[in-house]
């Protein structure tokens, strides 16, 4: 998405479309044009490395200033950085790893802002705010509940109940901002305010079903960390509560709850029927940690140490960050075989193409097409969803006239909008003929067109 906006054949800010947030976009846009980095993700590993380091400063500075507790800090860096699933996730070219970094420090800075009694206006935690909901939306109930508790921790503080209504209101008008820019940009790119579905196959199995779609984000919790991340969650919780209950100096600790609101995004995915994947649960594997190391830093000082070893002992144990099995590696590779028998279209495109555009769904091959920039290809080298008009009007009336060559991804999912776009229209291949496939995606040519490029 970031490479598109300069690399592309309509290129433009238009590019970073209105599904996707834009911030982790803008802050790569430039990086990803050097094709080294963009090919070998550098660029937006680093911007992993780095979020996943402020996140952990920001538990812990949270932890240290609220309670003074060295080896709570030390147990909440261990647990997030201790997962194997959020090891791997911060060493790829991701967006959940800056979805934590931008949480985690909304929640800092509100903390603080708290603490002094809410000056107004709230600046650093607006800003904190505004880039975790600019980042993706499982920040957007992240950051609502914050706002909540931020006002239930002020009354707590002894602050007026106008005061602190007033205080909050000012806070949530930063998010309220970024939120309208962004259906303002939705509408300018996509002609709608807000772009919710049609970007993936509805699941029938979890489509409707509030049962199930909380099983499926139970599940990755357990999954992605097991009981040793999310017991001591639970109590970590209870005791926040309690400490909420009996001493104004660990109010803030309760800022933290808000992090499990993350679960309403992927809940809601589910029951539109997104499709199950693992990784849309480590927000809530972040969560754990973050209460669990809250719930440590407000133990009577003699136990923290202790039940902080005990923590970390027994999930280590239970889920070694080294071990064999890593589940979100086993994910990222379900797709290797078919990078295998792909190899049949690229080299067939490596020998043959005219460099004349290749017409390509990004929404369900972009994995592809970062593979095809190994032989000399280009974004601004596709038709994509994203040149707006060309693609609409190609996948109505056909690729006929607009492009010689045509890749279709025809299992996966149910098949992508191009192979559909076949199904409903016995005429939309007319002309061209079916040269390669593999891996689940075929390659179609058209002879009778010529396209001369300059």
């Amino acid at each position: 998405m970031a490479r598109r906006v300069l690399d592309s054949l309509t290129p433009g800010w238009q590019q970073v479309g209105a599904v996707w947030l834009p911030l982790p976009h803008v802050l790569n846009i430039f990086p990803v044009q050097v094709d080294a980095w963009y090919r070998t993700g550098a660029s937006a590993i680093a911007l992993s490395v780095v979020s996943m380091a402020l996140a952990v400063w920001a538990l812990a500075d949270l932890l240290r200033r609220t309670t003074g507790s060295v080896a709570a800090g030390v147990a909440g860096a261990v647990l997030m950085l201790g997962n194997a699933n959020v090891l791997y996730l911060q060493s790829a070219p991701m967006t959940e790893p800056q979805l934590f970094g931008t949480c985690m420090l909304a929640v800092a800075l509100t903390a603080r802002w708290v603490e002094r009694g809410a000056p107004l206006p709230p600046r650093a935690a607006g800003w904190a705010i505004v880039a975790a909901c600019m980042t993706r939306y499982e920040a957007w109930p992240v950051c609502g509940a914050l706002i909540v508790l931020a006002g239930l921790v002020l009354l707590r503080q002894g602050c007026p109940g106008a005061h602190a209504l007033r205080a909050c209101a000012r806070l949530a008008v930063y998010p309220a901002v970024a939120l309208v820019l962004f259906s303002a940009n939705s509408r300018w790119t996509t002609g709608t305010w807000f772009v919710p579905s049609g970007f993936f196959v509805p699941d029938p199995e979890s489509l409707g079903s509030i049962g199930r779609s909380w099983e499926h984000v139970r599940h990755s919790v357990y999954a992605l960390s097991g009981t040793a991340w999310v017991w001591p969650a639970y109590a970590g919780t209870a005791l926040i509560a309690g400490a909420f209950a009996k001493s104004r100096r660990h109010a803030p600790l309760v800022l933290l709850v808000a992090l499990a609101a993350a679960a309403c995004v992927p809940g809601y995915a589910y029951y539109q029927g997104h499709p199950v994947r693992l990784r849309y649960g480590l927000p809530l594997v972040i969560a754990c940690a973050a209460l669990a190391a809250a719930g440590l830093a407000v133990l009577p000082v003699r136990l923290r140490g202790l039940a902080a070893a005990a923590v970390v002992a027994w999930a280590l144990v239970q889920a070694p960050p080294l071990g064999r099995e890593i589940l979100l590696v086993t994910e990222s590779l379900r797709d290797r075989d078919n990078r295998q028998g792909r190899e049949v279209v690229t080299d067939y495109l490596r020998q043959h193409w005219d460099r004349t555009p290749v017409m390509m769904s990004m929404g369900s091959l972009a994995h592809y097409m970062h593979d095809l920039s190994a032989i000399g290809l280009n974004l601004r080298d596709f038709l994509h969803e994203g040149n707006e008009y060309l693609w609409m009007y190609s996948v109505s009336a056909g690729p006929q006239g607009f492009v010689r060559w045509v890749i279709i991804e025809e299992y996966a999912e149910g098949g992508d909008a191009l192979y559909q776009a076949a199904a409903r229209n016995p005429q939309f291949f007319r002309g061209f003929q079916r040269v390669a496939e593999g891996g689940g995606v075929a390659l179609y040519r058209d002879d009778r067109l010529v396209l001369r490029t300059p």
